[in-house]
């Protein structure tokens, strides 16, 4: 039997981490940045990254066809999923937990560039970095 911790802690050495530091530096580059907060909707609706989408961790692999870059882009779900795959995706939580098994469940479907927010949201705050509190459109 292995607590959840254990399972965080063997996901953490199977995927790619950033700190805040690092999403905050991709976030200032880009004007279509990939981040998912893969937090439930009443946290995330309590104070969220800019830019970033909701899809809670017990959906997230079923929500991904819904993404706006796969919608955009015209193709099959399967074809615009797998350009999605080639892109730098961005997944962050309350902490870094339920990022980092995000991360490897979606390491498992193809996605080779994804990468877990260490610190997840609450090292956001603690940067004092900026959050919104509007909902998802």
């Amino acid at each position: 039997m292995k607590t959840a911790q254990q399972l965080i802690n063997e996901a953490k050495h199977n995927i790619s981490e950033v700190k805040v530091a690092e999403l905050a530096t991709y976030l200032e580059q880009t004007s279509e940045p990939r981040l998912i907060d893969v937090r439930e909707p009443a946290e995330f609706a309590q104070g969220h990254i800019a830019g970033a989408i909701n899809y809670p961790r017990g959906v997230l692999e079923m929500q991904l066809a819904n993404h706006p870059a796969v919608a955009a882009s015209g193709c099959a779900a399967e074809v615009a999923l797998a350009e999605l795959a080639r892109q730098p995706l961005y997944l962050i939580c309350r902490s870094g937990g339920r990022s980092a098994l995000a991360a490897e469940s979606l390491q498992r479907m193809g996605f080779n560039d994804v990468y877990s927010v260490a610190g997840g949201m609450q090292g956001w705050l603690d940067a004092n970095l900026a959050t919104q509190t509007h909902q998802q459109k």
